[in-house]
């Protein structure tokens, strides 16, 4: 069960980071390599707690679809979103946001289980765990540019 532990550095306030973060519209800007659309549950706007939203993408060549709810929210500290239908055997995200001077820490902790058992396993080690990696990353620094620019109206 591998987890990734992301820290970003945000100068912005951890309201604005928590509502970015929680943001499906932003979502798929940020992840439009994959081609990723919000295709049910909650499709635009700001989640709140137990909503659901399906996400359609490509990943690794495949197109998909994954189904996650907001199980836990404390605003504007933290936020958890969990699997409910998809590829991995499991995941739960947890977001962090923690004032710190000139801003905010971003934390993202993304506890996962790959399909396949073994395979799964086997996948973690030679890309799967990178590939997960470089996907975080890339959308934390999409949030980091949109929660530092100057705020909308």
């Amino acid at each position: 069960m591998p987890v990734i532990v992301l820290r970003t550095r945000i100068v912005a306030p951890p309201s604005r980071c928590f509502d970015l973060a929680r943001d499906v519209d932003l979502h798929e800007r940020s992840t439009a390599a994959s081609h990723e659309r919000a295709v049910a549950g909650v499709t635009s706007g700001l989640l709140k707690p137990g909503d659901e939203v399906t996400w359609e993408a490509t990943h690794l060549g495949v197109r998909q679809r994954l189904t996650s709810r907001i199980t836990e929210f404390d605003p504007p500290n933290r936020f958890v979103d969990e699997m409910v239908r998809g590829a991995f055997a499991r995941f739960r995200h947890e977001h962090q946001f923690l004032a710190v001077r000139g801003g905010t820490e971003m934390v993202d902790i993304f506890d996962y289980t790959s399909p396949l058992g073994p395979l799964g396993r086997l996948a973690d080690g030679l890309f799967l765990r990178r590939y997960m990696m470089r996907l975080l990353r890339a959308r934390n620094a999409y949030l980091k540019r949109a929660a530092e620019s100057a705020p909308p109206g």
